[in-house]
């Protein structure tokens, strides 16, 4: 199919009188979202926006801080889409522009307005992986890694914990290293 044959036969959500350009939502190959993204923002006129998020996360050799894409295989750009959907299309590391059939949906300017307002100009959320009595945990890169527990005492001074955790059948209390825990649940 020729471009001016798929030209005709998409309408994007932009309302009629209004300009082409709008956001819109692009489907990444795996784990290439960042690639999409610095790809397309050096194409001319196009915008891209690739929220991600960093965490600490449970690994065999302790926790290690990781950043990823906040919507795993997505990422957003701003385009002509009459005269740019091809180019943004084939970017390397886009899958394609989401879309339904002949219709494409765009993205409010809000939306993307109110995502990068909380992420900053990092384009970046930081979670804290700070602990508090009672909350879930996961000891990781010691001789208990994997085991689940819950901490009891946070002792600041000694950058230790006391948690609870089952094993070997009973509940006993542990101290380990504040940075040998990694938080269950996400707090804002």
């Amino acid at each position: 199919m020729s471009d001016d044959t798929i030209l005709s036969h998409l309408t994007a959500n932009v309302p009629p009188g209004t300009s082409t350009i709008a956001w819109f939502c692009l489907r990444s190959k795996p784990k290439h979202e960042h690639i999409a993204a610095e790809r397309l923002r050096r194409t001319e006129q196009t915008a891209a926006s690739n929220p991600r998020i960093r965490f600490t996360r449970s690994t065999r050799i302790g926790p290690a801080e990781v950043t990823e894409s906040m919507f795993p295989n997505y990422l957003f750009a701003r385009f002509d889409w009459q005269t740019s959907l091809n180019r943004v299309h084939y970017a390397p590391g886009v899958a394609g522009v989401v879309h339904f059939g002949s219709k494409w949906p765009t993205v409010p300017d809000r939306a993307i307005e109110e995502i990068r307002t909380l992420l900053g100009d990092s384009g970046v959320h930081v979670l804290t992986n700070e602990v508090a009595a009672g909350d879930q945990v996961t000891v990781s890169g010691t001789v208990f890694h994997g085991l689940q527990a819950i901490v009891r005492q946070v002792m600041p001074g000694k950058q230790r914990v006391m948690v609870l955790m089952d094993f070997l059948g009973r509940q006993t209390t542990v101290q380990v290293g504040m940075d040998s825990i990694v938080r269950h649940t996400l707090r804002r």
